[in-house]
């Protein structure tokens, strides 16, 4: 729109009509006509500068139409369209040209339609501020570019991931390398992230990358963690908050600072060998130091006065034990009541023989979950594959007996019994090269009071020691098969007894 307000406040400091024209970026002919019809309408400066230009212009033209507007873009249509192949908008302006024509509007020449375009895609590209307070967040991502480390035998390099995260409040960074970038050093760099700052923020921004959240369980609207790392979150207190996928803006301090770390840090000891990780993060830990305590370009700080003066104090205490990295596994259980957990083995209480159980693995323990009850605890096993760890509660009751045999066990059950069966089960353990290989024997000739009652088994042991000093499970048993009811009369043996007529072999027509 023309000046009027500043083609008017010129003339009435008697300014010419050529330096009014070029002050006001208009043309001689456009300040004569508004001068003329100012004078008509009788308005001049005092009335024109409580008023603005448009009201000015009717003022001053109220006869004017106003100038018919060009067919409008539609530019949500617009963007969709320019993301399909082949389209341009040379094409959607010919289209364009079309529409306008079809409803009686003057079309836009094409560079208009392309500015236009580039001026509501600004607009769509605007960003905002957003204010942090300290101790708020921390937001980790892992660097893209790797560092290296040289094997000292064979020189061959190897590949290490840094990790990165940094406080938006007071850009305060860290920094370590690791071998990978799997769950446990991804748990491992939290740990010593929080101890390495002296305490936790509210808040925790990961990337949405598989070592945080679950994507099998999670949708666009809830991210589901990954069981280890909401562990880990629950054990300091935080609450994780992924970054959306595709969204670097929702992290964007670390984003930039992960730009920042390359040229300071990895670029800077790209001249330096390491032949350890060890070696390497003393390097890196350096470098941090220096990129921490620099002060900024356009503040009169560093990174560590605003962090240790703003935001330590304001952190929450860490837990008085660091988080100790967990594995978690499923297995079903096997016919022996074990789980293979990296070759070795656990037990659970056989009735879960076949079902499909958890385990949490740390460096020190092992858990076993059901239905998230525990069922099982172990101290973890290392060195040789195929160790056993097996609680005898678990075991069915014929395997726990199986366990407990011994000389002892065995000779307590038969004095329980009586002296003669002592004497038996005595003799049995003392008769072999070893105590073990009677054991089998023992327990055969104690279950047989069971099936044929205590009294019984003392008896036949009693007619076993009779006959031989050493007396075995044949022996015993076939006393008790051929012999029943023989010791109902035992007492009545000593006494005389007397008899009938007893017909000898010859009527019977046997044989003298």
């Amino acid at each position: 729109m023309t000046k009027y307000r500043e083609i008017l406040r010129l003339k009435h400091l008697g300014f010419s009509e050529r330096n009014i024209a070029r002050t006001a970026g208009v043309s001689r002919n456009t300040v004569k006509r508004v001068v003329e019809a100012a004078t008509a309408a009788k308005i001049n400066w005092t009335h024109a500068e409580s008023m603005d230009d448009a009201t000015i212009e009717k003022a001053l033209f109220p006869d004017r139409k106003a100038a018919e507007p060009s067919h409008a873009i539609n530019f949500e249509y617009i963007r969709k369209e320019l993301l399909r192949n082949g389209v341009t908008k040379k094409l959607l302006w010919a289209e364009y040209c079309e529409s306008s024509r079809l409803c009686g509007r003057e079309p836009l020449m094409y560079s208009q339609f392309c500015h236009y375009i580039q001026q509501e895609e600004q607009k769509r590209r605007a960003t905002m501020h957003i204010p942090r307070r300290p101790a708020e967040i921390v937001e980790v991502d892992w660097a893209g570019d790797p560092a290296h480390i040289i094997d000292p035998d064979t020189g061959e390099l190897t590949e290490v991931y840094l990790f990165v995260a940094t406080l938006p409040y007071s850009q305060y960074t860290y920094v370590e390398a690791f071998t990978d970038e799997k769950t446990k050093n991804w748990i491992r760099a939290h740990v010593r992230m929080f101890e390495y700052l002296g305490g936790v923020t509210t808040m925790l921004v990961p990337d949405n990358c598989t070592t945080a959240v679950n994507h099998a369980r999670s949708d666009w609207y809830t991210a589901q963690l990954n069981r280890t790392y909401g562990e880990m979150a629950e054990h300091y207190g935080t609450a994780v908050v992924p970054a959306r996928v595709r969204h670097p803006k929702d992290k964007a301090s670390v984003e930039g600072n992960v730009g920042k770390i390359s040229s300071w840090i990895t670029a800077a000891l790209r001249n330096e060998e390491f032949f350890s990780l060890a070696e390497l993060n003393e390097a890196i830990r350096e470098r941090l130091e220096s990129f921490n305590t620099r002060p900024f370009q356009k503040k009169e700080c560093s990174r560590r006065e605003i962090f240790e003066g703003e935001e330590r104090p304001l952190l929450k205490p860490l837990p008085a034990t660091p988080f100790e990295v967990a594995e978690w596994r499923t297995s079903t259980v096997q016919f022996n009541y074990h789980i293979a957990l990296d070759g070795m083995y656990y037990s659970v209480p056989y009735q879960y023989i076949k079902k499909q159980v958890e385990s949490r693995m740390t460096d020190t323990a092992v858990e076993v979950f059901y239905g998230h009850e525990r069922i099982a605890s172990h101290a973890r096993l290392h060195g040789r594959s195929g160790q056993y760890s097996t609680v005898k509660a678990h075991m069915p009751e014929g395997h726990r007996e199986y366990l407990d045999w011994n000389g002892d066990r065995f000779r307590r059950w038969a004095a329980g019994i009586g002296e003669k069966t002592t004497a038996v089960i005595d003799a049995l353990l003392k008769s072999g090269a070893v105590e073990q290989q009677s054991y089998r024997a023992c327990m055969g000739i104690l279950k047989l009071g069971k099936r044929h009652g205590e009294a019984m088994l003392e008896w036949a042991c009693g007619k076993a020691l009779g006959f031989t000093g050493r007396p075995s499970y044949k022996n015993i048993r076939d006393i008790l098969q051929y012999g029943k009811g023989k010791a109902a009369t035992a007492e009545s043996e000593t006494k005389p007894v007397a008899h009938g007529i007893t017909r000898g072999a010859r009527n019977y027509g046997g044989k003298r």
